[in-house]
């Protein structure tokens, strides 16, 4: 029998849907901000939720979105193209209070001037208790705490983390059923977050990088559809969190991602990838400085006939210290702040040694980078970043030297 887990919709329905959000809102004049979760208690599980969302008059519908523009100028080893503009997503969200206790959320985002066109997120919440609540739809996989905190106005870099778009497959999203719920007891919350989704399929270890990469699963679009090989992904995740300290979360995702049988008959054993993560964040209140970071480690059942370039372990995460020097008013602005931002990534996409000279294998990168960050209000920050990395290759080579400067800007609207 083969588990199967489907979403439709249908994407004809697209610019109808468009239209009627910008006819509704250049017919507002006045547009109360609202956010539909629990603002007192808030963590890395309710980010889909806690965002600022327009209410259309009496509409059941909140409407909302961000967009992200930057320039980079980069070069590797002093070679440079010279300087390039982008837009890498505009992303439109709504949300809907079906009835009491039942609401919906979706999440469509146009990468690359509408080349691509991507639902991240649509799934029905239905509430039996703050601690036991269904979800269905399109999921947001809760492996660390980027893929489900990603959105662009909330960090002060213009680049995502190395770890978990390179190593992890953020944005990561699945169709699927779970649940989820929250408990709390003086100063502190408990959340929890179980789903089983569709997953990763032979493309994680055959595909044009030549290296095991778990974000070449996004390709396959059936899988919003059906499932590769008719095993689930399980997606776990439990975090922890004090209204003064900070959160911390451990999270598990894992399952089948061969084909292992074909018309009933065995081709394969069942190959399993398992990826484990921990992520962290913290506010210290007396000197306005924000810690927050992320570790993964990814294993993967390769076969033995694989050229060692494929590896079975990877791990890396980033870490980012965000310094808030100055809040208050500027120019038509009262509530404005300036940060200083600074990051860590680090991967390594093959861990482990070559079998027939027992040296180390490469194909890792660390980064540093340090940036800038104005923000007139809370929702928007522009921000300027430099990165520099140090890349080895396979073999261990003197590594090649990546610089960037990035000027940018993010905004919910």
């Amino acid at each position: 029998m083969k588990l199967k887990f489907s979403f439709f919709y249908p994407k004809s329905c697209l610019p109808f849907f468009l239209l009627a959000v910008a006819t509704s809102a250049f017919g507002q004049t006045q547009l109360p901000l609202v956010s539909d979760a629990d603002s007192t208690k808030p963590m890395n599980m309710d980010a889909t939720y806690t965002r600022p969302f327009l209410q259309l008059g009496k509409m059941p519908v909140a409407l909302g979105g961000y967009v992200e523009a930057n320039t980079a100028w980069t070069s590797e080893d002093g070679v440079s193209e010279g300087l390039s503009f982008q837009v890498p997503r505009v992303t439109l969200f709504a949300s809907s209070a079906i009835g009491r206790y039942i609401k919906f959320l979706t999440e469509i985002e146009f990468e690359e001037g509408g080349r691509e066109i991507n639902v991240e997120y649509a799934s029905m919440d239905v509430q039996f208790l703050p601690a036991l609540n269904l979800r269905g739809g399109i999921i947001l996989n809760p492996i660390g705490a980027f893929n489900q905190n990603h959105d662009g106005p909330k960090w002060e870099f213009v680049n995502r983390p190395v770890a978990s778009t390179q190593m992890l497959p953020a944005t990561w999203s699945n169709a699927g059923f779970g649940v989820h719920g929250k408990f709390y007891q003086g100063p502190w919350t408990f959340g929890y977050e179980t789903y089983l989704t569709n997953g990763f399929d032979e493309s994680i270890i055959d595909n044009p990088e030549g290296r095991t990469a778990l974000p070449e699963a996004k390709e396959n679009g059936e899988r919003f559809e059906e499932s590769f090989n008719g095993r689930p992904l399980l997606t776990a995740k439990t975090a922890i969190r004090h209204r003064q300290i900070g959160e911390l979360g451990l999270s598990y995702m894992g399952g089948t991602f061969n084909k292992f049988e074909d018309d009933g008959l065995t081709v394969d054993k069942k190959r399993q990838v398992h990826v484990f993560a921990v992520d962290f964040n913290t506010q210290l209140a007396a000197t306005a400085t924000t810690i927050l970071g992320e570790w993964a480690w990814v294993l993967v059942d390769v076969p033995d006939t694989y050229d060692p370039q494929y590896g079975n372990k990877q791990y890396g995460g980033h870490l980012d210290i965000v310094q808030q020097v100055f809040s208050g008013p500027i120019l038509r602005w009262q509530k404005a702040a300036f940060n200083l931002a600074a990051r860590l990534d680090y991967v390594d996409w093959n861990v482990g040694n070559f079998d027939n000279t027992g040296d180390s294998i490469g194909d890792s990168l660390f980064g540093i980078s340090g940036g800038v960050g104005f923000r007139p209000t809370a929702q928007t920050v522009i921000r300027l970043n430099y990165v520099y990395q140090w890349k080895h290759d396979l073999f261990g080579n003197p590594p090649a030297h990546l610089a960037g400067w990035y000027f940018g800007l993010s905004s919910y609207f």
